[in-house]
């Protein structure tokens, strides 16, 4: 699409840190340059006013990505893309029946009202819960690494879902300023919502997250 649109050498395009590297691959691949910008902290996608302050006189697209089921704001960053001229391009996530979204989505109101000591996410408007993604108060990443590791003994799956920003990594490395996207990938952990637990399954999660919660609460 970028290469379609005739985005190419020395052309920059705005991208989030906050996931995968695959979109940073994409336009590297075009020829042009991935610049990051810093993530909204409710929605994890791309923060519109970051986005309009990383604009140059280079930048030629921002790609959109949605982000754990929760959408992104297309409206604002397409009027970002309106005032300055650039391509805005979105990278959907895929899409599940709706009886599985429906499952999700009673499974997250679930842990909504049953989680204590965690940072529960913001549903929002059309959130699907592809991840049901909580932040762990406290220290960062030791201790988002040790509740992890506890939940795990305890028998519930759990996993982080960044694991390092894309402006980390050797190949697409940047002294840039994210400090929103430091912080979602420093306390960000993912626990199950998949539509195939039983009632049995989801008070085993509350029962062990809650057991740990009595250690998280002086963070808040």
């Amino acid at each position: 699409m970028l290469r379609a649109a005739g985005v190419g050498v020395g052309d920059e395009v705005i991208v989030p840190a906050f996931g995968n590297v695959e979109v940073s691959e994409a336009v590297s691949l075009a020829g042009a340059r991935p610049v990051f910008a810093d993530i909204d902290p409710v929605s994890y996608c791309l923060d519109t006013s970051a986005v309009e302050a990383a604009v140059t006189s280079r930048t030629a697209a921002v790609v959109v990505v949605h982000r754990f089921g929760r959408p992104a704001d297309v409206r604002g960053l397409r009027g970002v893309g309106q005032r300055n001229g650039l391509l805005v391009l979105e990278q959907g996530e895929s899409e599940a029946p709706s009886d599985e979204v429906a499952q999700r989505r009673q499974r997250a109101a679930y842990l909504d009202a049953k989680l204590r000591g965690l940072y529960t996410p913001d549903g929002g408007v059309g959130h699907t819960y592809q991840q049901y993604v909580v932040r762990v108060p406290g220290n960062g990443r030791p201790d988002r690494d040790a509740f992890a590791r506890s939940l795990r003994t305890r028998g519930v799956e759990c996993w982080v879902p960044v694991k390092t920003p894309v402006h980390r990594l050797p190949a697409f490395r940047q002294c840039v300023s994210l400090p929103e996207t430091e912080r979602a990938a420093e306390e960000t952990l993912a626990l199950p919502v998949d539509g195939a637990l039983t009632k049995r399954d989801m008070q085993r999660v509350v029962s062990a997250c809650n057991a740990l919660g009595g250690l998280l609460q002086a963070a808040f």
